[in-house]
Formats: C-alpha cells, structure tokens, sequence
C-alpha cells in the first residue's frame, strides 16, 4: 500500500492575479501620493494647515477657501488613503500567500516604512519645516524623508513583482555581487535624495536665469543652494552602477531583455529631463515629470536588481522521501513531500 502525506504549508502556487494586480495598483497610487507631495513643496503649500497634524488648523476639516490649505488638505486625505491600501495588501497577502514566502516579508515592510513616512511628514509640520523654511534642520527631515520615501517604493516593487511569479519563493544566486549590488542601490538613492535637495533649493531660491542660479550655487551661503552641486555628482556615480546593472543583466539573463531597455530608456530619460531642467530653471511642471520618471527610475532599477541576485524557486519542486515500511508481507511508502 502507497500512501502520499503532503504538508501543504499555504495556498497555491498558481499565480494570485487579483492579489497582484491590487499590488501594482497600490505601487501607482502611492507614486501618484508622492508626486503631489512633490506639488505640495513647490508651491509652498506645505503649511497650508498651520502647525497642526493630523488636523488642518486644529480641524478635522478646515472651512478655508485658501488654496494652499485646499492643497495640503488633500494631500493629507489621499495619503490617509495609500495607509488603507498598504493594509489591506499587507493583510491579503498574509492571508493568500503560504508562510515563508517573500511577498509576506515585503507587504509587512512596506507597511512599517508608510508609517514612519507619516511620521517624518509629522514631524516636518510640527516643527514648521514647511513652507519658505530654509533651516538645515529641513534639509536632514528632507533627506530623511526622501530616503524612506525610496526604501517605501522598493518594498512595495518587489511585493507586486513576487507576487506576478505566484507568490513563490526565491534563492540568491550571485553572493558575489550582493556588496556591489548594496553599494549600487545607496548609490541611486543618492541620486533621489540629492535631488529632493535640489527641488527645494529651486523652489526657496528662484533664479531668473541660468548664469545666476548657477552664481548662487558657488556665492550663496545657504546650505540648500550649497548642497545643489551634489545632484549630478550623485547622478552620476548612480549612472556607473546601472551601467553595469545593464551590461550583467544582458550578460547573464537574456530574457530580462526588454526590463532592461526600458532601465536604459528611463536613464536616457533622466538625464535629457534633468539637463531640461536646469536650462528652463526648475518649473514646476518639469520637477513634477522630472520626479515621476525618477520614481520609475528607481522601481526598474530596484527590479532589475533583484533579477540579477535571486532565482525563483518552485515550491512544488521539492524533493519527496520515500520510506518502505514492512506490514503483513507487503511494502507500504509513505511518500513525504
């Protein structure tokens, strides 16, 4: 007699495609969040509602008709709103999802990082760094801030991306590059952090043309202005890092094909925006779309650096023991998987 024990230790690996199509629409809306978050600083709107959080003006719902709150307003509301989607992805995969996969680990860090982005975005109310504020003290809470934002993007990626491979599990295969890898994703964080620097400067310190701003840059004595010069320096050592992304990805999985032209074509990108950018001095607009090609950016090159470090692994792939067990004369297996 052959009997089959299996330990089914969650749901199937077939891929979740409402699961995940949930995951990459959270993805979008919490880029389209920080994007007027984006609008929210350039327009100086960030104290629309006074010193006060989470009510606007010591209210649940200010009556002011004034712009500036209405912006800061909404961008609190739709944020409230990226909270209630991060929990509910993080609940739906804890519940669809078997124990041990990735896309657990990564819904629950996701779910962490939003909380700490609400109370960085706290404390830069509280402390009235907002509107025309130029202490260094924002420039840290900004840097902070951005960087969490980036680290929020990148858990949320990988989530909706492991989630599409039916919620597998993954091994890493290339040990030898998780340093080169680590160094290369910091790097590009550079790149966003440094910018997020850089928009704020132009933003306090408008520049009525290109001879001027790039004068205030080396003569003025403001740590914003002082601090621009990082942002190409960082883009462009983020730059060698994806380079070299690219030309392993090409080398070692072809099939990554068309993931990585569009790294390529987002980097191209970047860099014709960015020069864009300093030309027509910072107009809103053009930070707006500067900045969402940058979030794209940022979730390509996080994804491409995943496919170069882990392999996914079938849980159904594994191996089954066999055991012969003696009963009346005859052999019973019990086959254990």
């Amino acid at each position: 007699m052959r009997m089959n024990v299996s330990e089914h230790a969650g749901a199937s690996p077939e891929p979740t495609r409402l699961l995940a199509r949930f995951a990459w629409l959270t993805l979008a809306y919490n880029i389209a969040v920080i994007l007027w978050g984006a609008y929210v600083r350039a327009t100086g709107s960030g104290a629309g509602c006074g010193n006060h959080w989470p009510l606007c003006n010591g209210a649940v719902l200010s009556p002011t008709q004034h712009a500036q709150t209405i912006i800061e307003f909404t961008h609190r509301l739709t944020s409230a709103l990226a909270v209630v989607m991060v929990s509910s992805l993080l609940v739906w995969c804890w519940r669809k999802t078997a124990k041990g996969d990735w896309a657990r680990y990564s819904s629950l860090a996701a779910m962490l990082l939003l909380f700490n982005e609400a109370l960085l975005g706290a404390l830069l109310v509280l402390f009235e760094h907002v509107g025309q504020d130029r202490s260094p003290a924002r420039v840290f809470f900004l840097c902070m801030h951005f960087g969490n934002t980036l680290l929020l993007l990148a858990a949320l990626a990988v989530t909706a991306h492991w989630l599409s491979k039916g919620h597998r599990r993954f091994s890493v295969v290339n040990r030898a590059e998780i340093v080169a890898v680590v160094f290369g994703l910091l790097a590009t964080m550079c790149i966003g952090i440094s910018g997020s620097v850089a928009a704020l400067g132009d933003t306090l310190f408008p520049a009525i043309s290109l001879r001027a701003s790039l004068i205030q840059d080396f003569s003025s004595g403001n740590i914003l202005l002082r601090l621009r010069f990082l942002h190409p320096v960082a883009a462009a050592m983020g730059a060698i890092y994806v380079v070299w992304l690219i030309q392993k990805n090409l080398r070692n999985r072809s099939h990554f094909f068309s993931q990585v032209v569009m790294l390529a074509g987002l980097l191209i990108g970047q860099i014709g925006l960015g020069i864009l950018n300093v030309m027509l001095l910072a107009p809103v607009w053009l930070q707006i779309v500067h900045l969402l090609v940058a979030e794209l950016f940022w979730v390509w090159v996080v994804l491409t650096s995943a496919n170069l470090l882990f392999v996914v692994v079938d849980c159904q792939s594994e191996a089954r023991l066999v055991v012969d067990l003696p009963a009346h004369g005859a052999n019973e297996s019990v086959v254990l998987r």
